[in-house]
């Protein structure tokens, strides 16, 4: 049976399934959201569609004041929850959710809810502990008609503590309140995390379960745990209208923090058919759907082999490779094999996102080599390894690590290049006490040379290319301690007359490195790239990372900016150099950190100036003695000329 012919089938069951039963409804909002959604949402003000989110509260973006503020986003649609009592419905919704402590403030405050509501009105009043749902009158009214889970950060009189889910009926007083501390999870982390959340309502039983799981990535969790974080006995029928409207609301009060809704799954079990057509409808879903898996079967096994087949025989892979300029080195499969001894461990350099890094001899050459090998599904991982080799295979500079060349082998990826014998900058300036730190002359040639490297790519190279995940882990060392920047698997070229890099798999990069308009807009730029060599520059002096508390202080930046403010910056100087250092120029790459790591993009030194001010030709820019705030839309960002931004947007992929 032809491929089309089984396509048609499948499409063929499905709708007659589906038109048959009507037993539910579905409402599939994955996201991103755009302007177009107001179709469906009603978004009550100051909520918004803004960002790819829902905004439940204001964000940055337009508003001054973000405290005292409530909002609600609701379907339009309303949906019948039961028939006065006689049946009642059973829903299932997923959501991912992001509640975000604004401008890294240590208090934060009030949070969000999933709310059931008898109308698409946002009761004045409602900020603060009412989250949107009430205010000081109506909380506790009957009258209200409405049922909410609450993700609350912030405690009340009333609360248990500020990190909990509670069930309220009519009021913010919580029917059932469950502390997430006892399950590990942190509403309002230091690090910003998104959350997916399952809730489950049997109309049957009357029974609600929640389910929840923090995500250190953009895309929401696959898989739901199988214990609920919250489980009560619930009669939804004696709270709310015969027909009501689904959504979620949010408040802030004196503490602000920001809540988004990233993607929404909602299904509704279908009052509306008489009783006999929806048993005639389970019956008819019963056989289709033992026909569909039968079918789907046969045709997935189909696919997986073609798949494979397809894989190990790609011709494009190795058109493009050979068709590109310069045409580097193909290596043998079986030579890069005895080179890293079957890929021994013993071998392995290191390892990120993209795969494994080990090291290897070509014994017939006396030539050690580090050879990466992709380690991502087959379609994802192609698109990494044509990309950075596209890119690393033309760039020329004596302070990039130099591509050999590479190797496309029944279906696996690899990439050659040039071995750094003294590994990794991380490894030298995190060495543990047991190890000699890395010397003063040493860290200020290194930051010079990485300088150096960045102003080439995204300036001297024909096209710009932005590295997008710089830090110190990506910077390796040769034999003499030079700065070679490497990982180019999330660099990506910029066209001429574009600034900045957008596709919709997102704007990669690791924690501590990424400058905050990235978490607005998405996008990777030559300023972001900026940020997070101003991270590096401070991980080098101080020898810490970006993300170490200390100090009081959540992150390193904000305690060399105090510092900074108490004339006293030079005691951020890593004290593994017991003095041994020449004040003037670790002045003045702190400095050069902090005016790399200004909040606002349009503040930052451009490379040209960075790489005189690290020469010591250039002074550094006036740093201002109280880190500035972030504001968005930046005064450069609007500009339209040249350096205009490029407006797709994406999301943020974060790794550690």
């Amino acid at each position: 049976m032809g491929l089309r012919l089984k396509l048609f089938i499948l499409t063929f069951l499905l709708s007659m399934v589906f038109s048959e039963t009507q037993g539910r409804r579905t409402i599939e909002k994955p996201g991103p959201f755009d302007e177009s959604d107001h179709d469906v949402f009603e978004v009550l003000k100051p909520a918004s569609i803004n960002n790819g989110a829902l905004q439940v509260t204001p964000d940055s973006g337009g508003e001054f004041d973000l405290s005292k503020k409530s909002g609600r986003i609701m379907l339009k649609e309303s949906f019948k929850l039961h028939d006065k009592g006689a049946r009642v419905a059973s829903f299932n919704t997923s959501f991912f959710i992001n509640i975000q402590n604004h401008f890294s403030t240590s208090s934060h405050g009030e949070g969000m809810a999933f709310v059931i509501a008898p109308d698409l009105v946002l009761p004045p009043g409602s900020e603060g502990q009412y989250l949107g749902l009430t205010n000081a009158t109506t909380d506790g009214n009957a009258t209200n008609r409405l049922v909410a889970i609450e993700f609350d950060t912030f405690k009340q009189d009333f609360d248990p503590d500020d990190n909990h889910i509670g069930l309220n009926i009519n009021s913010v007083k919580s029917e059932l309140n469950v502390s997430l501390s006892d399950s590990g999870i942190q509403l309002v982390p230091e690090v910003a995390k998104n959350f997916t959340i399952w809730i489950q309502y049997d109309g049957l039983n009357k029974i609600l379960q929640v389910f929840m799981v923090g995500e250190d990535n953009p895309e929401p969790a696959e898989q739901r745990p199988n214990d609920p974080v919250m489980i009560a006995d619930l009669d939804i029928a004696k709270y709310v209208n015969e027909r009501s409207y689904f959504g979620f609301a949010a408040s802030t009060g004196s503490a602000i923090e920001l809540h988004c809704v990233l993607g929404w799954n909602l299904t509704v079990e279908n009052l509306s058919e008489d009783e006999g057509l929806v048993i005639e409808a389970k019956i008819a879903l019963g056989v289709g759907v033992a026909l569909l898996v039968i079918l789907l079967a046969g045709w997935w096994t189909q696919r997986i082999l073609y798949k494979k087949y397809k894989t190990a025989n790609d011709p494009t892979i190795r058109g493009t490779l050979q068709s590109l300029p310069g045409t580097p080195r193909e290596f043998r499969y079986r030579d890069l094999k005895v080179a890293t001894d079957n890929f021994n461990e013993k071998n392995k350099l290191g390892q990120g996102g993209f795969g494994v890094v080990y090291k290897g001899v070509l014994s017939k050459e006396s030539l050690q080599i580090a050879v990466k090998r992709f380690s991502r599904d087959n379609v994802k991982s192609k698109d990494d390894f044509l990309a950075e080799l596209t890119i690393i295979n033309r760039l020329r500079h004596k302070h990039l690590v130099k591509l050999l060349g590479w190797c496309y082998k029944n279906g696996k990826l690899l990439l050659v290049y040039e071995y750094m014998p003294n590994g990794s900058l991380d490894a030298h300036i995190f060495c543990g006490a047991e190890k000699e730190t890395l010397r003063w002359d040493l860290r200020y040639q290194i930051i010079s040379g990485v300088a150096s490297a960045l102003h080439y790519v995204h300036n001297e190279y024909e096209q710009k290319v932005v590295h997008r995940d710089l830090k110190a882990s990506n910077i390796m060392l040769d034999s003499s301690f030079n700065a070679r920047l490497g990982d180019f698997g999330l660099a990506r070229a910029i066209e001429n007359g574009k600034t900045s890099y957008a596709e919709l798999e997102g704007v990669p990069g690791t924690l501590g490195y990424i400058a905050p308009e990235c978490l607005h807009t998405g996008k990777a730029t030559r300023e972001s790239d900026i940020y997070g060599f101003g991270a590096v520059v401070l991980e080098v002096v101080c020898g810490q990372r970006p993300w170490t508390k200390i100090g009081g202080f959540c992150f390193l930046v904000d305690w060399v900016w105090s510092l900074h403010r108490d004339g006293r910056i030079l005691e951020a100087v890593d004290e593994r150099l017991r003095g041994d250092y020449v004040a003037e120029e670790a002045e003045r790459l702190l400095l050069l950190g902090l005016a790399c790591s200004h909040p606002n993009g349009s503040e930052r030194p451009k490379t040209q100036a960075v790489l005189q001010i690290a020469s010591g030709l250039l002074p550094v820019p006036y740093v201002p003695p109280f880190r500035p705030a972030f504001v968005w839309p930046s005064a450069g960002a609007v500009e339209e000329n040249i350096d205009s931004e490029y407006t797709d947007d994406l999301t943020i992929t974060i790794s550690h």
